[in-house]
């Protein structure tokens, strides 16, 4: 198939590209390569699938409405895989602009894109972040998500129920995704075990937030990829139980669907880090904090929907993924 995928310089996205051209399908890569971090890490990222058949790389801005529009005039993708987003919660309380722009404008233009050029599936990123104030654990895409704790949050609820209303009005299949605390080689700089390997490593100490009782359901990139591939490939379809007198969030009477993707197996930060400890072979610094505004204590997925619906199971131990990382990290940064 030739398939958009878009995010292609990111973490997640940089590995599906991968995943997608060794089976043999057509990529095309878009990015815009902005700076929220290191620039040479996403280049890296991309030099790895530039260098490959079957991938074409486009530069471009997903909130750039004409560039999308002829984007899909274009390559006429039979599938999209939507990744571009502008990531992080504590950053969208700095700047909450960036996020209307990419994820509200952005989303809206590759809806656009899909309605118009026949697309038969769109997958798109969505965040556990949406859960927020729940408390009920595991998470559950039935549950109710109407309380986020960040504008990050409130950008990825308002993006399913965008999806939903395309669905429901031009029968666009769409499917949100949940990702759970993903980590692993090549990932992003601003994520906890990036910045804890690079300060343990140059001897600083590390802020660890909620005094280390954080617990989240870390998840292991390859597990990610094979979710999203499955997904991808199980176009969604409407739940014909479903009843506007007791209305599933998770499903539709329209082509719609969420999912959870996590490890369903929650990890407390302290022995997170004393993971990463023993792959590095170094004891932490470790400066105990109060939880920040915008973060949650928990969260941890309930991943039943997934396994019911295309036989996902996440096989990596945490283990073993920061074991990968730091194997990677090493390498790279030549430490």
């Amino acid at each position: 198939m030739r398939i958009l995928v878009t995010g292609t310089a990111g973490f997640i996205g940089s590995h599906v590209a991968h995943r997608l051209l060794d089976r043999g399908d057509e990529v095309i890569g878009v990015d815009n390569l902005n700076d929220y971090y290191e620039v040479s890490l996403k280049e890296a990222r991309l030099a790895r699938l530039t260098c490959r058949e079957r991938f074409t790389d486009v530069r471009l801005d997903i909130s750039d409405r004409a560039g999308v529009e002829a984007l899909f005039e274009t390559y006429k993708p039979e599938r999209v895989v939507h990744l571009a987003a502008q990531a992080g919660v504590r950053y969208s309380i700095e700047n909450p602009h960036a996020y209307m722009t990419a994820n509200i404008i952005g989303h809206m233009n590759i809806l656009e894109g899909c309605r118009h050029h026949d697309v038969k599936h769109l997958v798109y990123a969505s965040s556990s972040s949406v859960y927020g104030a729940n408390e009920t654990m595991p998470f559950s895409v039935h549950d109710n998500v109407d309380h986020p704790l960040s504008l990050y949050a409130a950008t990825k609820k308002a993006n399913e129920l965008m999806s939903h209303t395309y669905s429901s009005l031009y029968q666009l299949p769409t499917t949100g995704l949940r990702f759970f605390t993903v980590y692993g080689p090549w990932g992003r700089p601003d994520m906890a075990l990036f910045i804890f390997t690079r300060k343990i490593l140059a001897g600083e100490p590390i802020d660890v937030f909620n005094f280390g009782h954080h617990k989240r359901d870390f998840t292991y990139i390859d597990d990610i990829v094979e979710g999203v591939i499955r997904t991808l490939d199980h176009v969604a379809t409407a739940n014909p139980e479903w009843s506007g007198l007791d209305p599933d969030p998770g499903t539709g009477k329209v082509p719609y669907r969420i999912y959870n993707i996590g490890s369903n197996n929650p990890v407390e930060l302290s022995r997170y880090i004393e993971i990463l400890e023993e792959c590095l072979g170094v004891k932490a610094k470790r400066n105990l904090l109060p939880m920040q505004p915008g973060d949650v204590p928990a969260t941890y997925a309930d991943v039943q929907a997934l396994i019911d619906d295309v036989g996902y199971r996440p096989e990596t131990t945490v283990e073993e993924g920061i074991k990968r990382f730091v194997a990677w990290y090493r390498d790279f940064y030549k430490v």
